[in-house]
C-alpha cells in the first residue's frame, strides 16, 4: 500500500514543483506590463498636460484676437464716422466759400456806391471852390421874393440831407460788409481747423487699424501653431491609450481574466439614451467655431445638456479626459480595432474612468457643449483601427 502511495505523492510534487514557476512567469509578466502601464500613464498625463497648456494658450490667444477684432471693428467705425465728418466739413467749406464770393461781390458794390457817393461831394465842393463858397445865409438872403426864400429853404435842406444820407449810408455800407466779411472769414478758419482735425484723426485711425490687422494676423499664425501642437498632442495621447490598451489585453492573457470584449460586427446601440436629430454629418464642413474647411470624423445629434451618453457596445474605456476640440472626451474601445468616441460631454459629466468596463447602454456620461461647439450636443464617431469611418451605417 505504501509503495502505491510513494508514487502517487512524487508525482504530485513534480506537478507542483511545474505549477509554481508557471504562476511566478505569470506574476512576472504581470508586474512588468503594471511598470509598463504606469509608465504610459506618465507619458500620457504628460502629453494631457502639454495639449491642456496648448488650448489654454489658444483660449487666451483667440480672446485676445476676438478683442482686437472688435477694437478694429471700432476702429473702423470711427473711420467711417470721421469720413462722414470730413464730408459735411468740406460741404461747410464750399458753403463759406461761396459766402465769401458773394460778400466779396457785395462789397465790390458797397465800394462803388461809396465812391459814387464821394464823387458828388468832391463834386460840390470843386464847385464851391471855383465859384468861392456862399453860406447857406448868402443863399438864403439873396431870395427875390418870398416864395423864393421858401424855396431856397427847401433846397438847402434837401442839399442837406442828401449829404447826410450819403454820408451815413458810406459808413453804413463800410462797416456792414467790413463785418461780414471779418466773420465769414473767421467761420472760414474754423471750419478748415476742424478739417485739418478730423483729417488727423481719420490718418490716426486708418494708422491703428493697419496696426490692428498686423497684430490679427500674427495672432491667427500663432493661433495656427498652438492648434498644431495640441493635435499633436491629441495624436500622441491616441497613441498612448492604444498602447495601454494592448497592454491591458496583454495583462487579460497572462492573467486567463476574461475579455470584456464581445464585439464581432453588426450593429451598435445608440449612443443617447432618447433619440436626437443629425445636426451635422460625416462630411467635409467648414468649422462653426474656427470659421474653416475640415473634415468632420464623426456625427453630431442635437440633444439637451444633461442627457445620458450611453456606451454604444461593450468594452473598456482608455480614455476620459479633456481632448482638444472635442472638449470632455470619452473612448471606448471594443475589441478587434473597433473604437467609438464621445465628444463635448459636459463639464464633470464623464462618469467613468480608465480602465473601466463598460456594458453596452451603460451611462457613461452627459451631453454637453465643451470644447469647438456652438451649442449642447453629443460628437459621435466610430473609428477602425483608428481610422474615423461613417458611424451611421453601424447605427442602422
Amino acid at each position: 500500500m505504501k509503495k502505491k502511495i510513494l508514487p502517487v505523492v512524487l508525482t504530485l510534487g513534480i506537478a507542483a514543483s511545474l505549477a509554481v514557476p508557471c504562476a511566478g512567469y505569470a506574476a512576472s509578466t504581470t508586474e512588468k506590463i503594471d511598470q509598463q502601464l504606469t509608465q504610459l500613464k506618465k507619458m500620457k498625463a504628460q502629453a494631457q498636460q502639454k495639449a491642456n497648456d496648448a488650448q489654454n494658450q489658444i483660449t487666451k490667444v483667440q480672446t485676445e484676437k476676438d478683442q482686437a477684432t472688435k477694437d478694429m471693428n471700432t476702429l473702423v467705425n470711427q473711420v467711417n464716422e470721421a469720413s462722414k465728418k470730413l464730408t459735411k466739413l468740406n460741404e461747410e467749406i464750399d458753403q463759406v466759400s461761396t459766402a465769401l464770393a458773394d460778400n466779396a461781390k457785395q462789397l465790390d458794390e458797397a465800394v462803388a456806391r461809396v465812391e459814387t457817393r464821394d464823387n458828388m461831394l468832391k463834386s460840390r465842393v470843386r464847385l464851391m471852390y471855383m465859384n468861392g463858397f456862399v453860406s447857406y445865409m448868402d443863399v438864403v438872403l439873396s431870395a427875390t421874393s418870398f416864395s423864393d426864400f421858401l424855396n431856397r429853404i427847401e433846397a438847402l435842406k434837401s442839399i442837406v440831407n442828401q449829404d447826410k444820407e450819403i454820408l451815413v449810408a458810406n459808413k453804413k455800407d463800410k462797416e456792414t460788409v467790413a463785418q461780414k466779411k471779418a466773420d465769414t472769414e473767421q467761420q472760414l478758419e474754423k471750419v478748415k481747423t476742424l478739417y485739418a482735425d478730423a483729417d488727423a484723426l481719420r490718418d490716426d485711425l486708418q494708422a491703428k487699424e493697419k496696426a490692428k490687422e498686423v497684430k490679427i494676423a500674427s495672432l491667427t499664425k500663432q493661433e495656427k501653431v498652438l492648434e498644431d501642437i495640441s493635435e499633436e498632442s491629441d495624436k500622441q495621447i491616441t497613441q498612448l491609450a492604444k498602447q495601454e490598451a494592448d497592454l491591458q489585453a496583454k495583462k487579460r492573457a497572462a492573467s486567463n481574466a476574461k475579455s470584456p470584449f464581445t464585439y464581432s460586427g453588426g450593429k451598435l446601440g445608440y449612443p443617447l439614451a432618447v433619440q436626437a436629430p443629425l445636426t451635422s454629418d460625416f462630411t467635409n464642413r467648414i468649422n462653426p467655431v474656427t470659421g474653416r474647411s475640415e473634415s468632420h470624423k464623426g456625427i453630431d445629434l442635437g440633444a439637451p445638456k444633461g442627457t445620458d451618453i450611453l456606451a454604444a457596445e461593450n468594452g473598456s474605456v482608455i480614455y476620459a479626459s479633456w481632448m482638444n476640440g472635442y472638449g470632455n472626451c470619452v473612448i471606448v474601445d471594443h475589441g478587434n480595432g473597433l473604437w467609438t468616441v464621445y465628444g463635448h460631454i459636459m463639464n464633470d459629466g464623464i462618469y467613468v474612468k480608465v480602465g473601466d468596463v463598460v456594458k453596452r447602454g451603460q451611462k457613461i456620461a452627459g451631453v454637453g457643449s465643451t470644447g469647438q461647439s456652438t451649442g449642447n450636443h453629443l460628437h459621435f464617431e466610430v473609428r477602425k483601427n483608428e481610422v474615423p469611418t461613417d458611424p451611421k451605417p453601424f447605427l442602422r
